[in-house]
């Protein structure tokens, strides 16, 4: 990731000696150019370091001398359509200690009854009503706060459970005393429309082989919000979760990993997801998320600044510089556009936006990442759908590509102008076509 902080300077030192257009183009080319590779290059590491160390899939957790007991937290807000799949997988996990609390944060609608009914025919349940709605941030500290024990496994109120996923995220925790968060592996459940299907290539090539490599290169960006377990001593050092965040995943994987705390990634900890299948939701989630990343950065930009802090450098500057592309390609389309209505000069001048050689080879390293990506997720997907996922990832830059610079760009100002700061509260999310469970219990083996 320090390449992209290179390449950044190559462009200024092109841009003094060379023409604006040549800058901007060389930027442009690089930056995706060079991360992909480092993507491909650390997912492959992890997954031959650890990943496929024990090849025996998510149904076998490593054994542990010992299981520590782990308290499971479902924050819910007009969860009733969901609530009885996700507790019922939540009480299916397979491990020796454990209990479910379910928050609900001043729902609406039946969901509190409904949580009340539940925990009386399920003994390892616990219901906590919150009066008003106050934000999944809030709902999270409270259900921390009364938990039982020291480790705790949040997942979302409309997240499917793999039976030994706790386990998983737990033998990172009983192994390791520095460990302060570990994060899951949400696996999207509809796939019935164009939408779903990409974001099913997305989450393994993009999201998947980024979370590896950046494993291997020391820091995370982010946990999964929808999965991630926690140690509360180290919640409780940093303050819990940040109701003032419109991401709370984010900001708080950085604030653990600023004081020291390592968070790993976990792919086998399997967690069953529904998204967003329509323009508008998976517009407003992925504005949702952008705006998250440029809060944190604004906010905790400044507390990098120290030598003890230098590992998580790579991070954020590989997030700065992905800023930083989104906004080139911005400008190379509108002196595009400008040069068409009146004359610019010569080494300001865009003649095309079509892709040239250099789309070229930048299409076949997106060809070759999404080849690795999806070779590496086999494990976790039916045999039978790794060509008919490759057949539909292939169109992810087209679409995606479009929707991560569109968001981006909005992103930034929309930070920036963001006068008080306000508590985050929950808004009901898109959450695509609803279809039988038949992908999740195969690929999963619920």
């Amino acid at each position: 990731m320090i390449e992209s902080l290179i390449l950044t300077v190559q462009t200024v030192i092109i841009a003094s000696t060379g023409s604006l257009r040549d800058a901007l183009f060389a930027y442009a080319f690089f930056y995706p150019l060079v991360m992909a590779w480092m993507w491909i290059i650390g997912g492959l590491w992890y997954y031959h370091r650890w990943e496929n160390k024990h090849d025996l899939g998510p149904e076998f957790p490593p054994p542990v001398r010992e299981y520590p007991a782990a308290s499971i937290l479902i924050p819910c807000f007009n969860e009733e359509d969901n609530l009885h799949q996700t507790i019922h997988y939540a009480l299916a996990t397979e491990y020796p200690d454990f209990e479910v609390i379910a928050i609900n944060d001043g729902s609406s609608d039946r969901t509190g009854a409904l949580l009340d009914a539940l925990a009386a025919q399920h003994p390892r349940l616990r219901v906590i009503h919150l009066a008003t709605n106050q934000g999944k941030a809030m709902a999270l500290r409270a259900g921390a706060i009364a938990a039982r024990h020291e480790f705790l496994v949040c997942i979302d109120g409309d997240a499917l459970l793999h039976p030994k996923a706790v386990a998983w995220i737990m033998s990172h925790f009983a192994t390791g005393q520095r460990v302060g968060a570990v994060t899951g592996n949400p696996r999207i459940i509809n796939r019935s429309t164009l939408l779903g299907k990409l974001q099913v290539g997305e989450f393994s090539s993009i999201i998947g082989l980024m979370k590896r490599a950046q494993r291997v290169y020391g820091r995370l960006f982010t946990v999964s919000g929808v999965i991630a377990g926690y140690r509360r001593t180290a919640l409780h050092r940093i303050g819990y979760w940040s109701e003032h965040m419109i991401t709370e995943d984010i900001d708080i994987s950085w604030r653990l990993q600023m004081d020291h705390w390592d968070i790993r990634y976990e792919p086998d900890a399997l967690c069953y997801i529904y998204m967003p299948e329509t323009f508008k939701g998976l517009w407003r989630q992925r504005l949702r998320w952008a705006q998250g990343g440029v809060e944190v950065l604004l906010k905790h930009g400044r507390n990098l600044l120290i030598w003890r802090r230098r590992r998580f450098w790579a991070v954020a500057l590989e997030y700065l510089a992905s800023v930083t592309w989104a906004y080139v390609m911005l400008l190379i389309i509108v002196l595009y556009f400008i040069g068409l209505v009146m004359p610019l000069p010569p080494a300001w001048q865009v003649n095309t936006l079509l892709p040239q050689w250099n789309g070229v080879i930048l299409g076949l390293t997106a060809l070759a990442q999404f080849g690795v990506s999806m070779y590496i997720d086999r494990r976790y997907e039916p045999k039978k759908r790794f060509l008919r996922n490759y057949f539909w990832i292939i169109w992810y830059p087209l679409a995606f590509w479009l929707l991560i610079w569109l968001t981006t760009i909005v992103a930034v100002p929309k930070t920036l102008l963001k006068r008080h700061q306000r508590r985050a509260r929950w808004t009901s999310p898109d959450r695509g076509v609803r279809a039988p469970l038949d992908d999740a219990n195969e690929a999963g083996k619920l």
